[in-house]
């Protein structure tokens, strides 16, 4: 009997770490309930797009202070295509059924997907900054403290503002040096210069409908995952005590990019 062959050199599995990788949905149900496997795996995939999209956000905004448009426009095109995957998932998800959920859903105990701090990155990068979301944020929950950086830090739009500047657009002062720890609600000014930059810019104007589109995008997907809520718990609490649907509801048009929503209709 001939020995096999070793495989030479990097495998397929050893650059992805599969060994590590599909070992890591480990349902807590005993025995376990078929459908929380989807429920680990669904969760899992979408953190690791949360981490793809931080990814994309982080280049796209030197890229945008450096006045590479071209370069930048790729990399928020590609954001929005992944939310569009999001989307998407929320139909797998969706076929588990709340006998299903309830099934296994007392072995989440307090975990929550309101806990994650991904998305919390995302949303402060984005420019949706609200103060009283950090009260669900305590001390010893995994990734806080890059998501409290991510409150402090500028946010796309701030990346926007500095783009629009090197471009020669009179970007007032005071919004160039805003505190970027604050939320940023839009202000007239900007959207006069907003007009001015479609009107004349075609090039920047691809940018600005593609930060609409992520925008518009992440709307949607706060849109099916309330549903996918409401259809499966109804009007219950979260687990471990989150808000629920009806504080679902009050997150759907919540804008990121307000200046963007308000010169749609000057045209």
């Amino acid at each position: 009997m001939t020995a096999a062959k070793k495989i030479p050199g990097l495998t397929y599995a050893d650059y992805l770490h599969l060994g590590g990788l599909l070992e890591l949905q480990v349902p807590r149900s005993d025995p376990p309930e078929h459908d929380e496997m989807l429920f680990l795996i669904i969760h899992q995939t979408y953190e690791l797009w949360f981490k793809q999209m931080l990814h994309e956000l982080d280049r796209a905004g030197p890229l945008l202070r450096g006045d590479k448009l071209w370069a930048a426009l790729h990399t928020l095109r590609r954001v929005r295509t992944i939310l569009k995957t999001l989307v998407g998932q929320v139909d797998i998800i969706e076929t588990m059924t709340p006998q299903s959920f309830e099934s296994f859903r007392n072995r989440l105990d307090s975990a929550s997907g309101f806990q994650s701090m991904q998305f919390r990155e995302l949303e402060f990068r984005l420019g949706i900054k609200r103060k009283a979301v950090l009260d669900y944020m305590p001390e010893g929950m995994v990734g806080r403290a890059a998501a409290l950086q991510r409150f402090e830090d500028p946010t796309l739009i701030d990346d926007l503002h500095v783009f629009l500047h090197k471009e020669g657009f009179a970007v007032p002062d005071d919004i160039l040096q805003r505190d970027v720890a604050e939320p940023y609600a839009g202000d007239e000014r900007m959207e006069d210069i907003l007009v001015d930059a479609i009107r004349t810019r075609p090039d920047v104007e691809q940018l600005l409908e593609s930060m609409l589109d992520i925008d518009e995008g992440l709307q949607e997907w706060r849109f099916r995952h309330t549903q996918l809520v409401r259809r499966t718990i109804g009007d219950k609490l979260g687990t471990g005590g989150s808000p629920g649907v009806e504080y679902l509801k009050k997150t759907i048009f919540v804008p990121a990019f307000a200046d963007l929503w308000a010169v749609r209709s000057r045209f």
